[in-house]
């Protein structure tokens, strides 16, 4: 039995059945001609709120639960410049006590009720997470309610939540993934916020004030930036005054700070830092698309048939099972809101560090230079096409997937496209955007260990050796 299958043999059977539901469901809309009865979008509607604050919603009344997904854009790119970390650590102190209850008294509400509320940050945003049955569901939007309008960040939770920061700093700074990460990011982006770690450092992770947390909620937390998906048993009656009850006290529109467009430095350098470790971790990336760019899907295909797929892509097959460089190694695109890019990663052992750099340029290249067979394309899309489906098969994934394609304006109606924009790539079609990519082809290649092998790779010694001054 699969993974996959003996997951889905493990789930409750009312779960069995929504997900299967989920998965049959986007199997239609894969397989067969849209109809209105077989339609996904049938069962996605937007609700607006009384006081014009808008929702998507799957109302299923298949488990007793609902789900929601919220986000805020404008996340750890609003920190300011000398005290990266600000968004993180606001994020992870909205639960942490808000309106009249203190830490210990919001998480016995959730833990009463059996509710989730959870919060984080990205580059680009701070998201929210929801998690109850029905029968809960207005002690549960009571909860998000006053996290989001009135959050407190009482001295003792700011304290302790920040000592949890510093720790995972700490940790991080000896592992090598990690800061051949945050080492590619200082590197691409030098003097822009996509360049700062985003836990912040040791330096100004202690820095950080109550007056720099609620000054980042006030600007931050926002009507006009906000984005909400619902999925479960809740009607569109039901949803509509509850959103304004949750957050029609927030301020009417975001202060946020204007962030430039920007494209990675450094493209074609080899950056290491040493570190004592066995491996060489390396994180490798260059110039990509945004998600609005119309080349997206034809680049995402690329991508899979590049480093997308764990088992068939051209570096699994040249970097794992040829040569046995490495475990795994990967590719994807990044769109992040003011920079498009591709990026990747694998660990290797250190001697051969040089020769991995050297293959995953060459074959990068030769993609490009030379493009796919048909039957190459063909697969890619039938996989891409046939597993889809597997990003529905909880409530949760489907409010993910939902708030998702709000955030990048992709219609309401996307789910039912997405596999016939799929579909419809040809070869042309990755010819043209494989030119694109050739035109900035340079990868910037950010290494960390003790690596050998690399004086034809160009390597550059960065700043120092890997330490505990960044986090991720």
């Amino acid at each position: 039995m699969s993974a996959l299958s003996s997951g889905f043999a493990a789930m409750h059977p009312s779960a069995r059945n929504l997900a299967a539901g989920l998965i049959a469901m986007t199997a239609l809309v894969s397989l067969a001609p849209t109809s209105p009865a077989q339609s996904q979008t049938t069962r996605i509607q937007k609700v607006v709120s009384p006081g014009g604050i808008e929702a998507w919603l799957v109302h299923d009344t298949t488990l007793p639960l609902v789900a929601m997904e919220i986000a805020f854009v404008g996340g750890g790119a609003q920190d300011p410049a000398g005290k990266p970390g600000v968004a993180s650590l606001a994020a992870s102190l909205l639960d942490e006590g808000a309106g009249d209850l203190d830490a210990r008294a919001f998480q016995d509400a959730m833990a009463e009720k059996a509710i989730e509320v959870h919060f984080d940050a990205s580059r680009d945003m701070v998201g929210g997470s929801l998690r109850t049955l029905s029968e809960n569901v207005e002690p549960a939007f009571e909860l998000m309610r006053l996290a989001v309008t009135a959050p407190r960040f009482d001295d003792e939770a700011v304290e302790r939540i920040r000592q949890g920061q510093l720790a995972n700093l700490r940790r991080r700074a000896n592992d090598p993934s990690t800061q051949a990460s945050l080492a590619w990011s200082a590197r691409a982006f030098p003097n822009h916020p996509y360049g700062r770690p985003l836990s912040g450092t040791l330096e100004s992770v202690p820095a950080i004030t109550r007056g720099d947390l609620a000054g980042f909620a006030k600007r931050t937390l926002a009507r006009d930036n906000l984005k909400i998906a619902v999925v479960g048993d809740i009607t569109p009656e039901a949803l509509g005054p509850a959103l304004d009850k949750m957050f029609g006290a927030l301020p009417a529109k975001a202060e946020l700070t204007p962030v430039p467009d920007v494209v990675p430095q450094g493209l074609g350098a080899v950056e290491v830092k040493t570190l004592d470790v066995p491996q060489t971790s390396m994180v490798f990336g260059g110039i990509g698309l945004k998600r609005n760019d119309p080349d997206f899907i034809p680049a995402f295909v690329l991508n899979h048939m590049l480093g997308g797929s764990a088992f068939s892509s051209r570096l699994f097959r040249e970097v794992r099972e040829k040569r046995g460089l490495a475990y795994s190694v990967y590719s994807h695109l990044a769109p992040l809101d003011h920079a498009g890019l591709i990026l990747g990663g694998t660990a290797t052992k250190n001697e051969r560090a040089g020769e991995t750099v050297d293959l995953i340029r060459a074959e990068y290249m030769k993609l490009l230079t030379d493009g796919p067979s048909e039957e190459e394309l063909a697969d890619a899309k039938s996989y891409l096409i046939g597993s889809f489906a597997l990003r529905f098969d909880s409530s949760a994934k489907v409010a993910s997937q939902l708030l998702q394609i709000q955030i990048d304006d992709l219609g309401i109606d996307y789910i039912d496209r997405r596999n016939e924009l799929v579909a419809a790539v040809s070869l042309d079609d990755i010819k043209r955007v494989a030119g694109r990519f050739r035109e900035n082809p340079a990868l910037l290649f950010s290494l960390v260990g003790k690596p050998e092998g690399l004086a034809a790779a160009g390597a550059t010694p960065a700043n120092g050796a890997a330490s505990g001054n960044s986090g991720g």
